[in-house]
């Protein structure tokens, strides 16, 4: 197995740059586990789904944490990836190899870092003047949201990503991404699929910077996956475990929702109750325990997402989707199309 196994060419125009409106609009590839495909629409998972089926979503909030600031007469664009109390923060800087630890970045008046550390993997440790309720308060003013490095946006960001890169779910602070498949939703959907007899949950996956790294070895098993922080409540393993009883299916709304259920599950299958960080890294070969369907977007070239889905469906079968996906114009990544993924066998 090899990175370039996961390469495909994606024209530039396929990458969505704002989302669809309303966000049911949005259209939707059926991948069942045989046979052909279906180009269907966000507005028909009533009818794709059973009643008694059981959709997980991710409720993490994303936080506005890319900053601009200033160290002198230079322009530092910050993205805050990890808290780690008392002010301080984990970060990944553009232009840090020119950041030295004492260096001080100006973000607005009244609100300014100083360098703490440098680390090895390029990224650093600031720390903060303010914290608690005055930190959030200042970087709800001074901050943008974290949008993927293939949507474009003036340093100034889109005041519409505030709203249209967070989840109807949203409400656990601590994700530097969206967990994109959730974006789908509204209330009206959500109304359609209760009438069906389709019921949802959540869980708490915080996207952390492992959304934004590529993958820089040939062999993808050599690969280094960041910690992420994960909860599910035993409220939630408890629905779940009713839904297999009455013969429902686990959809995961997300491959963080995967990750984690995945990460929840025994050996037997049963999903525990999870608090605590999982590394998991799905790659082909890897034996599925906790879900049977997945609904995600069309993710990057050579990901690590897309390995996930390889690995849920089958390497060939991804690839012919991802080619139909192509053909018929489906928009791409973050604020694109979706697809609907039956597990193989």
């Amino acid at each position: 197995m090899r990175v370039t196994d996961f390469d495909f060419d994606l024209p530039r125009e396929l990458i969505a740059s704002h989302p669809c409106e309303p966000r049911d609009a949005a259209r939707l590839l059926f991948i069942p586990s045989a046979g052909g495909f279906e180009d269907r629409q966000i507005t028909d998972l009533p009818i794709l789904l059973r009643p008694g089926d059981l959709l997980v979503f991710n409720d993490t909030k994303v936080l506005p944490v890319r900053l601009i600031g200033r160290r002198g007469e230079a322009v530092i664009e910050i993205t805050l990836y990890r808290d780690l109390g008392g002010g301080m923060w984990r970060a990944f800087a553009k232009g840090a190899r020119r950041l030295r630890a004492g260096d001080r970045i100006v973000f607005a008046e009244e609100f300014e870092a100083s360098v703490a550390q440098k680390h090895p993997e390029g990224d650093v440790t600031l720390r903060f003047d303010v914290e608690g309720g005055a930190f959030r308060e200042a970087l709800t003013r001074h901050g943008t949201m974290p949008l993927p490095p293939y949507i474009k946006r003036s340093r100034g960001g889109d005041p519409r990503d505030c709203t249209n890169y967070q989840t109807i779910f949203a409400r656990s602070e601590g994700a530097v991404a969206a967990p994109t498949a959730g974006l789908h939703f509204t209330p009206a959907l959500l109304e359609a699929l209760a009438r069906r007899g389709i019921g949802w949950t959540t869980l708490t996956l915080h996207v952390g910077p492992g959304t934004f790294l590529p993958v820089k070895v040939d062999d993808p098993r050599e690969h280094y996956m960041h910690a992420e922080w994960g909860l599910l409540a035993a409220e939630t393993a408890a629905e779940i475990a009713a839904t297999r009883r009455e013969g429902g299916r686990i959809i995961a709304v997300g491959t963080t929702s995967l990750r984690l259920l995945e990460s929840a599950a025994a050996e037997n299958g049963e999903i525990c109750a999870f608090a605590g960080e999982t590394r998991l890294f799905i790659i082909p070969g890897y034996p599925f325990r906790a879900v049977d369907m997945l609904l995600t977007n069309f993710h990057l070239p050579r990901s690590t997402l897309l390995m996930l889905v390889a690995a849920l469906a089958g390497l060939d079968r991804i690839k012919s989707a991802y080619a139909h996906a192509i053909g018929a114009g489906y928009r791409f990544f973050s604020y694109g199309d979706a697809c609907l993924i039956e597990r193989l066998g």
